[in-house]
């Protein structure tokens, strides 16, 4: 078993309509006090948690570390130093082995200077927040970059020695269209990044355009979103198109080329124990789950005035434990082990299936159970049922 790392940077350049994440636009000059506040959390996480009540299992403090992931926002607006410094703070306080640094960035933030920067400080993967190839569809959803931006940036990657290279792509943009989907799906599988991840546009009253689209409203090209049916369609087809072009499909959104799932992402779902730094990070010792307070401002003077940045905390019971490796392990096209969750948590589960099975939205081999393939768009209707 190995420590996953997570690095929380809350600023963007500007805030998409779909985006419902604590982020916020700040003055660039907000970066520098933030990594290194984050820097002072990483070397004195141990006595702050203890404060907070949080104790790290011996295992836990002295567990390899092989990944490090740095999401957002985006991070990639920071100076590559403020990276780095974040990365050696890491490299002081633990075991460490980087098999995968992930940095997430936004295509038009990237130029041959910072990836050179990013290589050399140990980042070895970058998941590019690309959305659509489509430029119509970026700017009514609020991108900065276009489509252009995309052909420039990955070339860049690739001449700074990062190859390992994972697009996003979110399904039920205003203005897509069946055609605009296909072409989408086409250019980025002419690309061949080594992962891909597929996403469904989510409606809720966290982001600009989920609340316009529940209240009926117009803004935010709110009348031009496609029908559920038409994102259920289109998340078909990518399946099609990226198992055609010689992609696994590991997790519901999540699709690689063989040797390239994430491995930080395979710790959340394999319920593995990692560490969150920064406002709004999230953390998992294997029996207690805690998160920092939002605000990245209230965060940094936390920090820097000796106090603890947790925000909430809980100790994990069994039935919460096993209803997270239900929901988890599903999500995951290799399904779940009902035998081995029996011996591990002492209660049966057959039953829990009975209904989901009759239905088809589960399939069931022995003891191994998977979301049926051809009801993975609609999978939280299976997690609904199921947490029952």
């Amino acid at each position: 078993m190995s420590l996953g790392i997570y690095i929380q940077v809350p600023f963007c350049q500007t805030r998409c309509t779909y985006c419902n994440f604590h982020t916020g636009v700040v003055s660039s000059a907000r970066f520098a006090p933030y990594a290194a506040a984050v820097q002072t959390e990483i070397r004195e996480h141990q006595s702050r948690l203890q404060q907070a009540g949080i104790v790290l299992p011996n295992s836990l403090a002295q567990e390899m570390n092989d990944t490090v992931y740095f999401g957002g926002g985006t991070p990639s607006l920071l100076d590559p130093e403020h990276l780095r410094g974040m990365l050696d703070a890491i490299r002081d306080m633990f075991l460490h082995d980087f098999r995968e640094v992930t940095l997430e960035a936004d295509p038009e933030t990237i130029d041959a200077q910072k990836a050179a920067a990013w290589a050399a400080a140990g980042i070895n993967r970058v998941s590019l927040g690309v959305q659509s190839f489509s430029d119509l569809e970026l700017q009514a959803a609020g991108r900065m970059h276009r489509r252009a931006d995309i052909y420039r940036a990955v070339p860049i990657l690739h001449a700074a020695g990062i190859r390992n290279i994972s697009i996003d792509l979110i399904a039920g943009l205003p203005h897509q269209t069946p055609e605009s989907w296909r072409s989408s799906l086409e250019e980025l599988t002419q690309l061949a990044p080594q992962h891909v991840s597929i996403y469904l546009l989510e409606v809720d009253e966290g982001s600009r355009l989920g609340s316009e689209l529940l209240r009926g409203g117009t803004k935010y090209s709110a009348l031009a979103v496609p029908s559920d049916d038409a994102m259920a369609e289109s998340y078909d087809l990518a399946r099609t198109a990226l198992s055609a072009a010689g992609y696994e499909h590991y997790e519901i959104s999540n699709f690689a080329k063989p040797g390239f799932a994430s491995e930080h992402n395979r710790k959340y779902w394999r319920r593995t124990p990692y560490l969150g730094f920064g406002a709004g990070a999230h953390s998992f010792s294997g029996t207690q789950r805690w998160a920092n307070a939002h605000d990245a401002a209230a965060y940094v003077q936390s920090i820097a005035s000796g106090k603890i940045p947790v925000e909430q905390a809980e100790t994990i019971s069994p039935p919460q434990a096993l209803e997270e490796e239900l929901f988890l392990g599903l999500r995951q096209l290799a399904g779940i082990d009902i035998s081995l969750l029996q011996k591990i948590y002492g209660v049966p589960l057959d039953n829990r299936f009975t209904s989901l099975e009759s239905s088809g939205l589960v399939k069931r081999s022995g003891s191994l159970v998977q979301i049926a393939p051809e009801h993975l768009s609609i999978s939280n209707e299976v997690f609904v049922e199921l947490m029952r």
